[in-house]
């Protein structure tokens, strides 16, 4: 079983890279204990996704301390089509769809910056271990557990039938108490709306979708500042019959790094 960490990302509001960004007094990452959890629920490999750039300090900040405990490989998220004048990568879905080669078996991503408790892994892991092409999983959030106090936030609103997903809205800067603007007025998120933190399990037919995904991304999009994210290719698939997602909610507080006073609190 396999966890791929999305690490490539810039950390703009942050200043800086927050994946490898301290939170103990001996050096610790929040990855640290996002793999612990993982090795103790039973994964066997750990595969990170960082820029080419990152890998030696990645590397030595990181990974070596993680390899001693489980198999670890390193996938780059391939820059050869980003214009010369872009910088951030090109997003979620292309950074998994970057793992095709590394990747055979069903497989768990997160984001390293984001702590998500023990419970998810134990329970999307028993999932895909008699899962079939297609039958995806997620675990959600309850919003008053993943917000915070020092900005405004981005979550994946959950639209879930019977246990099953049915559909994932982003919602941008959403404040500390759960509100945001939308057409000039005010909406509050109800506390216990479930959210999406990025933590899917995912077949590995997956990889075909987003191919094809990514393709058609090369050729429509505004390459200068548009992205591509596997929320939007997972809903797709849902659309046109072709995966599940089975919902599993914890009520564990979620802890992320998204400015770079919310360290004090993780």
């Amino acid at each position: 079983m396999t966890l791929v960490v999305m690490a490539a990302g810039m950390g703009s509001r942050f200043g800086g890279l927050k994946q490898t960004q301290p939170i103990t007094s001996d050096g610790r990452v929040i990855l640290d204990f996002s793999a612990y959890d993982a090795i103790k629920a039973g994964f066997t490999k750990i595969v990170f996704i960082i820029r080419q750039e990152m890998y030696a300090d990645f590397k030595s900040i990181i990974g070596e301390r993680i390899a001693k405990k489980v198999e670890v490989e390193y996938v780059f998220q391939d820059e050869k089509d980003l214009p010369k004048t872009r910088t951030k990568p090109f997003g979620t879905a292309h950074a998994i769809y970057c793992c095709k080669d590394v990747v055979n078996g069903p497989f768990v991503i997160i984001n390293a910056d984001d702590y998500y408790g023990q419970n998810a892994f134990f329970e999307i892991k028993e999932h895909l271990e008699r899962a079939s092409k297609g039958e995806f999983a997620m675990v959600t959030y309850t919003l008053k557990n993943t917000l915070s106090k020092n900005g405004t936030v981005s979550r994946g609103v959950c639209s879930i039938a019977n246990g099953f997903l049915k559909s994932v809205e982003e919602i941008k800067n959403i404040n500390s108490d759960g509100s945001y603007e939308k057409s000039g007025g005010t909406v509050v998120l109800p506390e216990d709306t479930l959210v999406s933190m990025n933590l899917w399990g995912l077949t590995p037919d997956v990889f075909e979708k987003l191919e094809i995904a990514y393709k058609r991304f090369l050729e429509t999009a505004n390459l200068e500042k548009d992205e591509i994210y596997i929320p939007s290719v997972i809903s797709e698939m849902l659309n046109e019959g072709s995966a599940s997602v089975k919902v599993f909610t914890t009520l564990d507080k979620w802890y992320g790094i998204t400015y770079r006073d919310d360290l004090e609190e993780i």
